[in-house]
Formats: C-alpha cells, structure tokens, sequence
C-alpha cells in the first residue's frame, strides 16, 4: 500500500511518526530525544568479551544505555584483538530490545538525501530500484571519478533526481561529517555520542516521495525545514494534537490484538516468540466466496502489511489454510513476493517448507510495535494464561 500521509507528534522528548496508506496506519515509529537510535555513532568502551560459535569474539559495549551493546570483534575489514578498557568508535546496527542490547558495527557510514558515504567501503554501489536505470549509471562513473582515496559510496533512489553538482556538493558535506566525528573522538571520554542521525521523518519523506501527498506534525520548526529541504514540494499541515485527531492511538490499540479479521470473514492469528513470529490463516466464517485461494491470497496481502504495520522481524512462519501443495500456494507466494517487495525494510521469502509452511526472513533494525508500546506482565511473565 502507498504512503500518502505522515503524521507527526513531539511531545514529552517523545518523537511520533505513523505513516498512512488511504486511512489505514501501514507504519509506526517513536523515539526518545535522548535514546540510543539505529544510525547514531558513539566512542563506546568495552567491558567484557564472550566467545561465539566457529572462534568468533563477540565484544561488550557500554554506550551509554541500559544495557552494554553487542559488537562482533571479527567483523570484516577491522583488526581484532581489541582489548578490555578500550576505547572504540561504532554505530549503532539494531536498537535495543526488551532482552537485548543494541547491536553496533565499526564500519560507520552516513546517510545524506542522495547518497550514502562508507568510509571503510570502496568503490560506487547504486540502490536495487535504480538497477536498469541509464542516469545512475552515468552518475555511479562520475561519482567513482569524484572519490578520493579508499572510501565507498551508495547513490539512493532519489539521487537520479538531483544534479551532478548536488551530489558532489553532498560527498563533501558527508566527508565533513565523518572528519568532525573523528575530531570529536580523539578528544572524549567514553561513553560519548558522536554523531546523532538527523530526524527520521526526512528519510520517511524521501522514501515516500512518489506517492505522499502531505506531512501533518505538531511543530512549527520542523514544519520550516521540511519547506526548507524540500522546496516546498511537500504539502504540511499543522496540528496540535495531530494522533488524537486522526485517531493513531486506536489504530495502534488494535494493531496490538493477535487476531486480524479479514474482508472475506477469515482471520490471521499472529504470535510473537523469542523463537520467530507465527501466523495462522484460518478460514473462520468465510463461507460467501467458498475458495481456500481467494482467502489466502487475501491472507497474504494483509500479512505484507501487518509484517510492515507491527515491524515483525526475524524468522517469520505462515501456515496458510487449506492444502499446502505447490502448485495451490505457488500464486500466494507470488502477491507476497510482489507485496514484501514494497517494503524498505528487506525480506527474504523462502519457498514452501515439507512441513507445508512458508517461511520469511526480515531484517531486525528496530523493536516491534509491541515491544515497543508493551512490556511482559510481571505475573504471568507474558503466558497470559490463568491455571483451571
């Protein structure tokens, strides 16, 4: 589904933003003014080591949160052998989670409007939508003649649409980023933010550019460099109470619940575990249409989106209704192949299990929306189930 509204709220050093597809929510973030975001860079230190499978290191990183961050010591293209007490620069991979601290990696990389800047990377990758495209192509030449040195580039969706001078002019601003966070370094005591990612919506904006028809918030500020960065090609709206009036916080209340009706009167039921997330399609009182395809190639629509919608990642497995022969589920896979593709946050669809399943593999950058807005009772410890 299209994004063809954002919707923004700060209040309490919390950032809101919920993303809305033809009145439906398709996407939810928030985020503390102070929190360890996905994208910051810090002067962490370490403060223990474990051993991992096949020799692997992994490193303990304290960065200031709750929790030390994890670091993998083996990671490619940096020396190992680092030392406890010492002082090292990382970024921060996937945010913490309820049992988990954040995940960071050395390698650092900075993400402007068109392009993206790697540091420890070499050579001039292009995004996968741009893969045919004959202006990055032209543009991925030019900016591998305009590098300097041993250090990488990704061009972005949108860079085909800025200029030459654009783009060149933005190298030089990340290349300025990456000094200053180096400068900065040499001179704090760990724990230290470094670098702290510019507000999300601008991303969103970016991502969403082709089909968004307006960004609604509650701040005045934000609403000028929005005008500012975009030209004025982005309509906004101000609210004051912006998720109370486009009633956000009821579509969240209900994106919590396990059971998912769909249009044809059959249901998904949707668990998460530490283990993977499982998703039942059942037929339930779908008895106008009669067919077991039409039900789930339903199902598999309304999956892509609660998998964008709830941020489901890890290990995904679906049991759809009906038989679990190929040639049956084969068009199913397909609208889920086509729907997951839409999604920027990547997902691998595996083909049909022997056990009759289908299985799917997303990338975990940030908590789900339930670990997000809920914690396990401290009673049941999240069973939820009451002795007979």
């Amino acid at each position: 589904m299209s994004i063809d509204t954002i919707i923004y709220e700060h209040k309490n050093g919390i950032c809101k933003i919920a993303q809305m597809g033809q009145g439906r929510l398709c996407s939810y973030e928030q985020f503390k003014d102070e929190g360890i975001c996905e994208g910051n860079i810090y002067l962490g230190q370490i403060s223990g080591k474990t051993e991992l499978a096949n020799g692997r290191t992994g490193l303990f990183v304290e960065i200031g949160d709750t929790k030390p961050a994890f670091l993998n010591e083996n990671e490619y293209g940096h020396e190992a052998n680092l030392t406890v007490g010492q002082s090292v620069v990382v970024q921060v991979q996937q945010e913490a989670r309820a049992e988990k601290g954040a995940k960071v990696v050395r390698s650092v990389q900075f993400v402007g409007q068109n392009i993206c800047y790697c540091p420890f990377k070499t050579g001039v990758e292009v995004s996968s939508r741009l893969f045919h495209n004959e202006v990055a192509a032209e543009y991925k030449q030019k900016v591998w003649e305009h590098s300097a040195g041993q250090e990488g580039w990704i061009l972005r969706t949108s860079s085909v649409d800025a200029s030459l001078d654009d783009i060149f002019a933005e190298m030089d601003d990340l290349r300025q980023l990456y000094d200053d966070v180096r400068t900065k370094a040499r001179t704090a005591t760990a724990p230290a933010l470094l670098y702290s990612k510019d507000n999300p919506i601008f991303d969103d904006i970016i991502n969403c550019e082709e089909s968004l028809q307006k960004v609604v918030l509650n701040d005045h500020h934000l609403e000028d460099e929005i005008k500012d960065i975009f030209d004025g090609d982005v309509a906004t709206e101000f609210q004051p109470d912006p998720f109370a009036s486009q009633g956000i916080e009821d579509m969240l209340a209900e994106a919590l619940l396990p059971e998912v009706k769909l249009p044809s009167g059959g249901r998904l039921f949707i668990e998460e575990t530490k283990a993977c997330v499982a998703i039942d399609v059942d037929s339930g009182e779908d008895r106008g249409h009669g067919s077991i395809s039409h039900l789930n190639e339903e199902a598999a629509r309304e999956i892509a989106h609660q998998i964008r919608l709830r941020n489901l990642t890890g290990k995904i497995i679906i049991d759809f209704a009906g038989t679990s022969e190929y040639k049956f589920i084969k068009p199913v896979l397909d609208i889920l192949h086509e729907e997951l593709a839409k999604d920027k946050n990547k997902a691998r669809l595996f083909g049909l299990s022997k056990a009759g399943n289908v299985e799917i593999i997303r990338v975990r950058r940030r908590p789900s929306l339930s670990q997000l807005l809920t914690q396990p009772c401290e009673h049941c410890q999240g069973t939820g189930r009451i002795q007979k």
